[in-house]
This record gives C-alpha cells, structure tokens and sequence, in this order.
C-alpha cells in the first residue's frame, strides 16, 4: 500500500505535535541510489524527495514543496493567510511568505483541502490514515517515545534543546512551524502538526 502525508494546518497527533514533515509510506517506489534502504521519488514539478522504510512501512523524509497537483493544475497560492482560513478549496503558503528561506528545508503549507483532494501527493502516493499512523507510533514503541525517534538530532534546525531528539527511525523530522486558524504563523524551529 503507498501512502503519504503531508504537512497541513491540522493536528492528527498530540504525539507528533513536536514534529513536521511531509511524510509518505510506500514499499518499492523510487530508486535505490544511495543504497538499499533509501528510495527517491519525484513530483510533477521535479522535486526529489527520500523516503525510508520504518517497520512495515516506508515513509517520505522530506517535506513536500510542490505548487502544483499531480495533475498539472496549480495550486493557488494565498499570502493573506486571514484568506487561507476561509477557503474551502485547496490552497499552500510558505511560512511568513519566505519561500527563500523555507522552501528547500520546511516545504510549504498546505491547507486540509488540498491534502484531502486526493491530487496533491505524487502519483501512487496518499495521506495516511489514523491506522497508518497509529502502526507508525507503535512500531516505534508507542506514543510516549516516537516523537522523538522521528525528529532530526541536533539544534541546527530545531531549537534547544530539542530534548528526547534520536531520529533512531532515519525520519529526521524537522519543525516547519504551522499556520493557527486565525492566520498566524507559529513556532518554525519548535513545533510541527500533521
């Protein structure tokens, strides 16, 4: 089964609040170019992501930085994020609208409507499910200490002192912040929601 899930503005676990990635399950796709555990795959618009087995799955470890939906059409871009949280069609921002800055490290943020669409994730790839989630968070041994086995080690891009930090999964997740409903961005380099 090939899934995925994207950074949105929504929470789906308290026990990943720590954490943003863009993240895919999926065995066999990609290549296997840096070795036999790591796998590439790529979006409509060229960008290369990694994905990693963990357990029984295989998850996407970069974020997810496309502009448009699988199948070519653009999604809008919306840098009044007052109007981001009253659409009810799918959408992405950068934080702050900083695509410079945070594009190639944190991705952008979408909003539920464009994860929920079933055209945003590349090609074979979807959002998982609460199960699917919930597989991951047990395999790493429940939801006390997966947050930490899926964060990136270090202070060079979440702030100190990133506390339980082991990335013992090769997820590396990093925290791209989020967007509140009222329109503010929050928390880059502290906290994440999926």
């Amino acid at each position: 089964m090939r899934n995925l899930f994207l950074k949105s503005v929504l929470s789906i676990r308290k026990t990943l609040a720590a954490l943003i990635a863009f993240v895919v399950l999926l065995p066999g796709c990609g290549s296997d170019v840096d070795g036999p555990n790591l796998q590439h795959l790529t979006d409509i618009e060229g960008n290369v992501y990694v994905a990693v087995p963990i357990g029984s799955q295989v998850w996407m470890v970069d974020n997810l930085k496309v502009t448009k939906y699988k199948d070519g059409t653009p999604i809008p871009y919306v840098t009044n994020t007052d109007d981001l949280a009253s659409l009810t069609t799918g959408a992405y921002t950068w934080f702050n609208n900083d695509e410079a800055t945070v594009k190639d490290t944190y991705g952008a943020l979408y909003n539920w409507y464009s994860v929920s669409s079933g055209n945003l994730c590349p090609t074979g790839w979807h959002a998982p499910s609460d199960a699917e989630w919930a597989t991951l968070i047990n395999f790493l041994g429940g939801e006390s200490v997966a947050g930490g086995k899926l964060k990136a080690i270090g202070t060079s891009h979440w702030n100190a002192p990133n506390t339980d930090a082991s990335n013992d999964s090769g997820f590396t997740a990093l925290p791209a912040g989020y967007l509140f409903d009222n329109g503010n961005y929050n928390s880059l380099g502290n906290i994440t929601h999926w």
